[in-house]
């Protein structure tokens, strides 16, 4: 069957809204396949659910939507939320939810899949649901209407949406998007047999994908979960994470979408690695990654030429959750820094650790772009926070590393912090302006100038699942607030540093709305969807996000929710929590073990394993995995031709 498009409807109303271009699709390396009339082709529409400036560079979308469309039987085509200008003509109008590459209908496809890194992007996801002509609630669907699974990182809990989303993938995309194209091009192909249940069925019996309608929740008289468990035979008591090893067969994104508009990152990415053993206990995408998988040097560099040769990007990130940690990150750099000297491609890394970090390598990679600011994340205030949630940097580590980038010629750092991590007093948040001021001082005597800057960035602690502060209360919105408030009056106090520390902050609603989402059970569904029809949009944008409106849906339900109870609520060991038959491959007592060493004030840090004695956190053996480094001994060489 053919589909149309809307364009021809869509293009008289994009005068009328603010920055259209993100509306027309065109880009280049963007992939245009015909409908086709074979009904054994599969037809994906991938979903960030978030402003194309912001969605448009994301990699996990990127990397399914070339490893989709590689196949010849299979097509795959993007959308991403839009802003309610649009929104309202489109309301107005009878456009509904479309697709970039062809303006076709996100309802006449097969699967809508939809990436997650925030919870904050729920509303968005009801609203595309909506504008599409899909029904919001799962039970609600028929035949006609698309498979909507969750991915992402937030998808490690997708209870809060399980009422509108049919399945979700837990872990590396890759390889389950081409098993879950195979399972509904089969179903097809013997002309859906039983209809959507049967696939739904099919899928989940794989143990793969997860099918929140195919498992019931009971609850114990105090409010916690008494079980989960499936209702129907067949369907597994747990589902199982996915994990991609070698990276070096999958050297994905290869053809990286080129914005029309302007976006969050104007780079080309190329993740060096996944996963992290670092061990930070706040960190849920390092425990939910593991374990550790490295591309090779050679793969890395082949990647940066092939991507920029197609793209035309001049500035190539090098991605993981600790870029520095690679084991051959110095080869790495050097090589690509030999390589492309002279030209105008130039490197960066994320946010270093700093004790990964040297100048040698920061050389490197400004040798060819202009030194622009060094960002690090001692994430603690206080040398006892950070043993709290094992990120053992010491005050004195951090001034050396800071002495040595201001003595080479840099002038300005961004430090990270989190503020209402467990355990915390407001004298550990205090002390976040002492270590700047000694920054400043530092960098004054190192360098011989007074125009250094220290720029201290605070979020807000948000616990999450999969993690040893999964159990851990929630700092109020009340409190952090005033912890931030003393905290700015005390980097402001001292005039002699006071102008070269610059502050930024976010208040504490935010977090403790994506903290109650997060944390979140099936009962949370209801508050998204009042939000979502009282008008919650864009709810990650400071300037769209509600806290009264979020209060007040907690507070009118028929069933009202209890904030506080999936907030600031410390949670025991015996609990059933929301995602305990999600299986991430962490070993619940560890976990556990690990939260309690967290506020045990005389254990030992846990050290990366990738260098130590396994810590039997439970992943490799449950998984079937193992970590992957180097070194290889590989070198990368310069092209005879740049």
């Amino acid at each position: 069957m053919a589909t149309r498009t809307v364009f021809p409807d869509l293009e008289p109303l994009l005068p009328l809204v603010q920055k259209p271009i993100q509306y027309v699709g065109g880009e280049l390396n963007a992939s245009l396949k015909d409908w086709g009339e074979d009904d054994r082709t599969v037809r994906w529409t991938l979903m960030y659910p978030d402003a194309y400036e912001v969605g448009l560079p994301n990699q996990g979308v990127q990397i399914l939507y070339e490893v989709l469309n590689e196949r010849e039987d299979t097509l795959a085509e993007r959308t991403y939320a839009v802003w309610p200008d649009l929104e309202a003509l489109m309301r107005e109008h009878g456009i509904p939810q479309f697709t970039l590459e062809n303006h076709r209908p996100v309802r006449d496809f097969d699967l809508l899949g939809v990436s997650f890194s925030t919870e904050l992007g729920y509303t968005n996801l009801l609203n595309a649901l909506d504008l599409a002509g899909i029904p919001l609630h799962a039970r609600d669907r028929g035949d006609a209407d698309p498979v909507v699974l969750a991915g992402g990182h937030a998808a490690f809990n997708p209870e809060p949406i399980a009422d509108f989303v049919d399945a979700a993938v837990l872990g590396d995309g890759e390889e389950v998007v081409l098993a879950i194209t195979e399972v509904v091009r089969e179903w097809k192909g013997v002309g859906r047999p039983g209809g959507r249940e049967e696939l739904l069925r099919r899928l989940a019996v794989s143990g793969g994908v997860y099918v929140p309608g195919f498992y019931d929740v009971t609850y114990a008289g105090d409010g916690a979960i008494a079980s989960v468990a499936p209702n129907r035979p067949g369907i597994p008591h747990r589902v199982a994470k996915h994990t991609l090893m070698d990276l070096d067969s999958w050297p994905y994104p290869a053809k990286p979408l080129v914005p029309l508009a302007e976006t969050v990152h104007e780079r080309f990415s190329v993740e060096i690695f996944r996963g992290c053993t670092r061990g930070c206990r706040f960190c849920q995408a390092g425990m939910i990654t593991r374990p550790v998988r490295e591309r090779s040097i050679t793969t890395i560099g082949d990647m940066v030429e092939n991507g920029v040769r197609a793209s035309g990007f001049e500035e190539v990130g090098l991605l993981s959750l600790s870029s520095a940690d690679h084991s051959e990150i110095a080869d790495v750099t050097r090589g690509l820094a030999d390589r492309y000297e002279g030209s105008n491609v130039s490197l960066s890394l994320p946010s270093t650790r700093v004790d990964a970090f040297n100048i040698d390598l920061a050389n490197e990679l400004s040798r060819n772009g202009r030194r622009s600011g060094l960002t690090f994340a001692p994430e603690g205030g206080s040398e006892r926070m950070r043993k709290v949630i094992n990120k053992m940097v010491t005050e004195d580590d951090l001034i050396d590393t800071v002495a040595a980038a201001f003595g080479n010629g840099w002038r300005q750092v961004k430090l990270y912090f989190m503020c209402g991590l467990p355990t915390e007093t407001d004298e550990d948040v205090l002390q976040i302006a002492d270590l700047a001021r000694r920054v400043i001082a530092k960098g004054r005597e190192v360098s011989g100038h007074n125009d250094v800057r220290c720029t201290v960035s605070i979020g807000g602690f948000v616990p999450k699942p999969h993690t040893p502060f999964q159990w851990a209360p929630q700092l109020d919105v009340e409190t952090t607030d005033e912890r931030l408030r003393k905290l700015r009056e005390e980097v402001r106090s001292d005039k002699r540093y006071g102008r070269a520390i610059g502050f930024r902050y976010h208040d504490g609603q935010p977090g403790i709305v994506e903290g109650l989402l997060s944390r979140g059970d099936r009962r949370v569904g209801a508050v998204i969807e009042r939000v979502w029809r009282e008008g919650g949009r864009f709810d990650g944008w400071s300037e769209h996000f509600s806290y009264e409106r979020w209060m007040a849906a907690c507070a009118e339900l028929p069933q009202p929710v209890d904030l506080a109870w999936y907030t600031t609520r410390e949670r025991g060991y015996a609990e059933v929590l929301p995602w305990d038959h999600l299986d991430s491959g962490l070993d619940k007592d560890w976990l556990w073990q690990d939260w309690e060493d967290a506020l045990d004030p005389d254990s030992v840090d846990v050290e990366d394993c990738r260098w130590t004695p396994c810590y039997d956190c439970g992943v490799c053996p449950e998984m079937g995995t193992d970590i992957q480094v180097g070194p290889t001994g590989q070198q990368l060489l310069p092209l005879s031709v740049v």
